[in-house]
């Protein structure tokens, strides 16, 4: 037993012996493993060397003039023509020796801290950006220098490459070795765009509060500092709140980095930032061709990349109609197009290509003088009203439900879901009971846009209007006529809008279609189109639209260009009942009036009102002046281009439906002809049933014929039941014959008798009565009677007549040649046609 057992010791032995031989093949793979790692690191560090020696061999010379000059842009309009060649800058050149300590404290809390301890790339926060650039995606943190941030805008394009990074580097490197610290800050300082065309600090503090920059405090010289992240967003004139939130943060930084105390940061925050800025009667004008859409094209160029419109040297193709934004801007400048109530009524205005979604002409406000002012076009937020109906409501309607224009919608009161007694009001605070949902939407009827949207779902509402570019973080009831919380503004409004236009193809509203750099790089920015909504939805909505706008009930009728195929939408929004009470508003005042629609080649959108929802649009014509504009406009840029009507797809089907009907039934062959509504439907999805309101007309009843000797006149009376004649009446018409002559038309009537004076005596009457209802005509009944004739003798037991000589002959004696009985004018005893009322008739 003792032989099969080792001992501890030999056990240990053992044991380390087979430690010691796995260390050894553990050591020698470990060293083939960092070999393998120094060699593949010398090989990357060789080709990563031959890449950027190549990259830094295509770097820009270092051009002193660029460093101080800006680099104009040219901005074509869509048929490649210059409108605007945008270079000359407004700049009032500070050297490094007049620059406030504390704005130069600001400046490098904000931009580079370290800026006088490293050589033009900080490599500190260099590692800091490359560790957030692996963890969220190359580009999403930077780490330029002043002096990287110097040579980008003065050299290089902005796109976040690597190649680009590379050069940038090589660039700020020779900076740092040709110029002083103080001389590139000089340059940073003055290069920067503080929005608009105004470079620079010093001009940045006189444009916006008037001041020198040593007169500057501490909160103003925060807002300076903070603008050259994003100048046009932060503009304070035009962004306040932004501004506000950019230069708190601008102060956190200072106090941070130890320039100030944070009693002092905290004091300068308090301080509301529009308390200081010039006052807009004194502000320095910045006048533009075509303001309101450079406005828009500037904001637009800066979202695909970041990208100085007035210094580097960008060649930017627009979607600009010139004609049509001059038009626009003389219709909003002037009261030439519309007389308008006062100074400061406002209006904004989007007009698009309806199929491609690019911007033809912007109409921002009515404020001439002010440049890069408020955009009412594309800045505002306000309630929509009821030209959200298509887009919330009925859209949806079709799109899920597969509703046809002739669905049933009953104007009734009814409560929201979910809050208590709170109803939905209609405008006039009536109801009109059952309409088709072509009516419900033309009328603007509130209680079934509320009906609509619950029978649809608020998540497949809010889809859709998403869809469509509304943004709605949350949506409720209310939201179905336009009682939106963040509002929308009518460049969104318009872009939803020309998707119905354009058969159910979205395209985000855009005005650049192609950036091009000073190297030749073309960049493509066109946004691609979208399928948004079924074609058969596009198509509905539309047609619903057009009977909003050319119906005789239609709320949009003042938007009409006859002979022009438009389909559109009005819109009001309220106030509340503590608004009212607080700005005293008059009843029927709204503080807006939208007007949103579209033919096949165009689309609009038009806002009015007021900057201050104190200030009212009283009832009456004003509240009309967005249709005016949209009807002027869309009539102007139509003038002598062909617009074909909407075209209804292959998924739609036209249905006659009798009207009043509930639910929707299709006419029967006897319906009458004005009761018939031509609709459509989703085709597979129209009703089935037919109407059996009105089957063919009864035959009149109890047809009677009497005769009064005394009165000589013959009484026709009958009797008719038909259901459904309450809502058309039915009309009678009567005809006769005598003595089996020609059948003549006596009249038609309402009424259930008629009399037929002096009739012929002895003569034999057959007459007929026919129930008729349009076009509808019962079978006739009939009637005959003989008249007596008490002159004619009957014969007597000897076989003599009447007139005693046998033959019922009148032999002349009695010097009357016409029968007995019969009138001489009329001999034949036929009706004059002229006059069957006519006493000599029969």
């Amino acid at each position: 037993m003792s032989e099969k057992y080792q001992s501890r010791e030999d056990r240990r032995k053992q044991l380390s012996s087979q430690k010691k031989k796995g260390k050894r093949k553990s050591a020698g793979l470990w060293k083939k493993v960092f070999l393998s790692i120094f060699i593949i690191g010398i090989i990357g560090a060789i080709a990563g060397g031959i890449t950027v020696a190549m990259i830094v061999k295509d770097t820009p010379e270092l051009d002193e003039a660029l460093l101080k000059d800006p680099v104009s842009s040219k901005i074509l309009d869509k048929d490649g023509n210059v409108i605007d060649e945008v270079g000359a800058v407004k700049r009032d050149y500070v050297v490094y020796d007049d620059i406030p300590k504390l704005m130069e404290e600001a400046v490098l809390a904000t931009e580079d801290v370290r800026f006088y301890k490293h050589n033009g790339i900080d490599l500190i926060r260099l590692v800091g950006a490359v560790i957030a650039n692996f963890t969220n995606g190359f580009g999403s943190e930077g780490a330029s220098t002043i002096t990287q941030q110097v040579v980008k805008n003065s050299f290089l394009s902005t796109e976040k490459t690597l190649t680009r990074k590379i050069q940038e580097a090589w660039l700020a490197y020779q900076l740092e070795q040709k110029y002083t610290k103080e001389k590139i800050f000089e340059i940073y300082v003055n290069k920067n765009l503080m929005s608009g065309r105004i470079h620079g600090i010093k001009t940045g503090a006189d444009v916006y509060f008037g001041k020198g920059l040593d007169e500057l405090k501490l909160h103003e010289v925060a807002v300076l500092a903070g603008l050259p992240q994003s100048p046009n967003n932060y503009n304070p004139f035009i962004y306040p709140d932004r501004a506000e939130k950019r230069r708190n943060i601008v102060l956190r930084l200072m106090n941070q980095h130890g320039f100030i105390s944070k009693e002092e940061m905290e004091a300068a925050q308090e301080i509301p930032i529009e308390s200081t800025l010039v006052k807009k009667e004194d502000r320095i004008l910045d006048e533009n061709p075509y303001d309101s859409f450079i406005d828009v094209v500037i904001d637009e160029v800066s979202k695909h990349g970041d990208y100085d419109i007035y210094t580097d040297g960008l060649t930017i193709h627009t979607t600009l109609d010139p004609k049509a934004q001059t038009y626009v801007e003389n219709a909003l400048y002037t009261n030439e197009v519309i007389e308008y109530p006062d100074e400061k009524f406002q209006a904004g205005v989007v007009l698009l290509d309806t199929k491609t979604g690019e911007i033809r002409a912007v109409g921002g406000s009515r404020n001439k003088e002010i440049s890069r002012g408020f955009n009412y076009a594309t800045d505002t937020k306000r309630q929509p009203g009821s030209t959200i109906k298509p887009i919330l409501d009925y859209g949806p309607a079709v799109e899920f439900m597969k509703w046809g224009t002739y669905h049933i919608l009953e104007d009734k009161p009814i409560k929201y879901s979910g809050k208590g007694n709170v109803q939905p009001h209609n405008w006039d605070n009536k109801y009109m009971g059952a309409m088709t949902m072509r009516e419900a939407l033309a009328r603007s009827r509130n209680t079934t846009a509320v009906q609509t949207i619950q029978q649809v779902g608020l998540e497949n509402a809010q889809q859709f209007a998403e869809k469509l570019g509304i943004p709605l973080d949350e949506i409720y009831e209310p939201y179905a006529i336009g009682g939106l919380k963040e509002g929308v503004s009518p460049l969104q409004m318009a872009g939803a809008y020309s998707a119905f236009g354009n058969n159910g193809f979205y395209t985000e509203p855009y005005t650049v279609k192609k950036i091009v750099l000073r190297d030749g790089t073309e960049i493509d920015t066109m946004p691609e189109q979208e399928i948004v909504m079924k074609d058969y939805t596009a198509f509905l909505t539309t047609d619903m639209l057009k009977s909003a706008v050319s119906s005789s009930y239609g709320t949009g009728g003042r938007a009409n260009v006859p002979g022009l195929p438009i389909a559109g939408k009005t819109g009001t929004t309220n106030y509340t009942d503590d608004e009212i009470k607080e700005y005293d508003i008059p009843r029927g005042a709204v503080p807006d009036a939208w007007f949103a629609g579209y033919t096949t080649n165009y689309t609009a959108a038009v806002w009015t009102g007021y900057e201050n929802r104190k200030n009212y649009i009283a009832s009456g014509d004003n509240q009309k002046i967005a249709q005016y504009l949209f009807k002027n406009i869309i009539e102007y840029v139509s003038k002598d281009v062909e617009t074909p009507d909407f075209t209804a797809p292959k998924t739609v089907q036209r249905v006659k439906i009798e009207k009043g009907t509930n639910p929707a039934q299709l006419a029967s062959e006897f319906t009458p002809k004005e009761l018939v509504l031509t609709e459509w439907a989703v085709k597979g999805n129209a009703p089935q049933e037919i109407s059996t309101k009105y089957e063919k007309l009864d035959i009149p009843r109890q047809f009677v014929a009497t005769y009064d000797e005394l009165l000589n006149e013959i009484k026709l009376t009958w009797d008719f039941e038909q259901k459904g004649s309450e809502n058309s009446p039915v009309e009678f018409e009567i005809s006769g014959a005598l003595d089996e002559g020609a059948e003549q038309l006596l009249t038609k009537t309402t009424e259930k008798e008629l009399l037929v004076t002096k009739p012929v005596l002895g003569g034999i009457y057959t007459f007929k009565v026919i129930a008729t209802r349009g076009e509808l005509r019962s079978d006739p009944a009939i009637v005959t009677i003989e008249i007596p004739d008490s002159s004619i003798i009957d014969e007597n037991e000897n076989g003599e007549d009447d007139w005693g000589d046998g033959n019922g002959q009148d032999n002349g004696e009695n010097g009357d040649d016409t029968e007995p009985g019969r009138e001489e004018d009329n001999p034949d005893g036929q009706l004059d046609e002229d006059n069957p009322e006519n006493e000599n008739n029969w």
